[in-house]
């Protein structure tokens, strides 16, 4: 019997939402216009850069300075991949479409 109240309970405390408290403190920030995707089966890695290269028609390669790595789970990247759709999508509706080959 206190298998069936226990599985009840916990049925109820995972429909309860929870509050989340968002400690800045620690928080770093950069900046990044160039950032690059891997992947395998365990984890993702976004790397953040800045292109230091002023002048392409005068030099052989592009110079990017890498900043940031960050690993996440496939689950945590495709939250990423939601919540990011969703603020360009915002963003757009906004200001105007965003070109990537311009």
């Amino acid at each position: 019997m206190s298998d069936t109240m226990g599985t009840g309970a916990d049925a109820k405390a995972a429909d309860q939402v929870r509050a989340i408290e968002w400690r800045e403190d620690g928080m770093a920030t950069h900046f990044a216009n160039v950032v690059n995707v891997q992947g395998t089966r365990e984890q993702v890695d976004l790397f953040f850069g800045t292109n230091r290269t002023w002048n392409v028609a005068e030099t052989a390669n592009v110079v990017v300075d890498l900043s940031n790595r960050i690993i996440l789970t496939p689950l945590a990247a495709k939250r990423l991949l939601s919540v990011l759709g969703g603020v360009l999508a915002e963003y757009e509706s906004r200001h105007g479409r965003l070109d990537l080959e311009g």
